[in-house]
């Protein structure tokens, strides 16, 4: 019996020794993350409305086109007649009610010649018709954020008009030298924002703006200009101002120039024409607005 226990001692013993080692536990493997799916971010958007008179109605078929497409700028810059239209979008107008205003604006309505300077606009009729029409809020108060561009007098330096009156800042914006009256804003005498920028796109990038839509409907220099004295004026601003241009326009994503040929800036009679031209060049421009706009 003794010798039985003995014998079976030592197998279990010698098959314990055979076993082998005991394999240890691995670590957890951790599952491997997938990257987080890439979040697609509109940039902002920001309209350059140029100057040009009576031709800046063409602003209002722009602005038509990109609201029937969806195209909603988060900001707007205007010089100059485009301080206007500007100002009425960024109170809240749409194309719609700003084509209405140009079809029944009566010319009279925002000019108001100066005495004993005839030949000046004094412009405080264009600056009552903007109070009027955008509920007197000042510029900070606007539906979308806006800028307004308009020129130092004494140094010759840009400057953007963020708050404060806005009918007083769009006459200052649009006071052509030798036809508007200068305006004083804060003790300084200020002229027409297109000397600076015909169309205001730096301006919007200082706005913060990511993608901009700039506007030119600036006139071309007129080859068989007269030589009275405003006639040399308004060449010497066409020059002046297409040579800002130049560099300028290089800097937006997207440049529309409305085919105004034969509509003067002196002719307010065009001004539905001017809208047409405006929608015939966004529509053209169309697939390009999408694409500048679309998230990234």
């Amino acid at each position: 019996m003794i010798r039985r226990l003995f014998s079976l001692s030592l197998l279990l013993a010698l098959l314990a020794c055979s076993s082998p080692h005991p394999v240890p536990t691995p670590p957890p493997v951790e599952p491997v993350q997938p990257p987080p799916p890439k979040v697609l971010r509109a940039p902002k958007v920001a309209l350059a409305l140029g100057g040009g008179a009576a031709r800046g109605f063409a602003h209002i078929g722009v602005i038509q086109v990109l609201e029937e497409a969806g195209i909603k700028p988060d900001l707007v810059v205007g010089t100059s007649a485009g301080s206007l239209v500007a100002a009425l979008y960024a109170s809240g107008k749409n194309g719609t009610e700003m084509a209405r205003l140009a079809e029944t604006m009566d010319e009279g309505a925002i000019t108001d010649w100066s005495f004993p300077l005839k030949g000046l606009i004094k412009g405080e009729a264009l600056a009552r018709y903007v109070r009027s029409q955008t509920g007197a809020r000042p510029i900070e108060q606007m539906s979308l954020p806006l800028g307004i561009v308009a020129t130092h007098l004494a140094d010759g330096q840009g400057v953007m008009f963020r708050t404060g009156d806005l009918g007083t800042a769009v006459r200052a914006s649009s006071a052509v030298p030798a036809v508007f009256q200068p305006v004083e804003i804060g003790g300084k005498l200020y002229v027409d924002g297109g000397l600076v920028a015909p169309v205001p796109v730096r301006y919007a990038r200082q706005m913060g703006a990511e993608v901009v839509i700039a506007i030119d409907i600036s006139s071309p220099p007129n080859p068989q200009t007269k030589t009275d004295p405003f006639s040399l004026l308004m060449q010497t601003v066409a020059i002046m101002g297409r040579s800002i241009n130049s560099l300028e326009l290089r800097e937006a994503e997207v440049v529309l120039r409305p085919e105004l040929n034969g509509v003067a800036s002196s002719d307010f009679s065009a001004r539905m024409r001017a809208v047409a031209a405006g929608r015939a060049a966004a529509q053209a421009a169309l697939t390009q607005l999408k694409k500048a706009v679309a998230p990234r």
